[in-house]
């Protein structure tokens, strides 16, 4: 996705506040636009702006009620993890308008914002952040708390662009408009702010140049199949 049509897209959007309710009350109880689940004892989904009212306007006939809630006026939906054949672990954190590939695994506590493109048998570890637009291509592992930067806005921004085989450390950050070329190997903590050739190894802050990619780093840094099976 381009910028101007994410931005677009948010702006457009219904702003939503989702809520789960628990209700106990003395007599039934109408609440339109929502999904009820129960007889006297309900568990309501809705919108709390639908919602909301209703328990106002109703408060004499409402024995107790809890809310349950994860977010207020959100623009995007969460991504569907039923729509993809990838290995989706709990606590990550994917919006909708993201595109997953083939075998790709999400680990724990990652987040990959929306216009994100990941390629298929690509690992996003624990807490790396992949930000809006970021393109991240075929068989990469994007190591544990990297931030992939994202470029929403400016909308002239460029993505960030990662290809094939490609392997990030831990805590590296990667700088909007940056591309990074096949088989390259990004050092732990690393901060890259430059273009990086394939099969280069870069490292430090700012990233430079340590060597090209050799057998001994090759071993070093070849992906586990095994891994991404479903």
């Amino acid at each position: 996705m381009e910028s101007k049509d994410i931005i677009a897209y948010l702006k457009n959007a219904k702003k939503k506040t989702p809520v789960c309710i628990y209700i106990k009350t003395k007599q039934p109880v109408d609440f339109p636009n929502t999904e009820i689940y129960g007889i006297q004892d309900k568990i309501i989904f809705g919108d709390w702006e639908d919602i909301h009212p209703v328990l106002e306007k109703n408060k004499e006939y409402i024995i107790q009620y809890h809310v349950e809630s994860s977010c207020r006026y959100s623009a995007c939906d969460l991504f569907n993890p039923l729509s993809c054949h990838a290995r989706i672990e709990p606590g990550a954190i994917i919006r909708d308008k993201v595109d997953i590939g083939e075998r790709v695994v999400v680990m724990m506590g990652a987040v990959i914002n929306i216009g994100a493109s990941i390629g298929e048998d690509t690992m996003i570890d624990m807490n790396a952040v992949v930000g809006g637009r970021a393109i991240i291509k075929k068989r990469c592992h994007i190591g544990a708390g990297s931030v992939i930067a994202g470029v929403i806005e400016p909308a002239s921004a460029k993505p960030v662009i990662i290809e094939d085989d490609v392997m990030i450390g831990a805590n590296a950050v990667i700088l909007e408009g940056v591309h990074i070329g096949k088989h390259a190997v990004v050092g732990a903590g690393a901060v890259v702010l430059e273009d990086v050739e394939e099969n280069c190894v870069v490292a430090g802050c700012p990233a430079k140049v340590l060597k090209r990619k050799d057998i001994q780093t090759i071993h070093k840094t070849s992906i586990q199949q095994d891994l991404r099976n479903l």
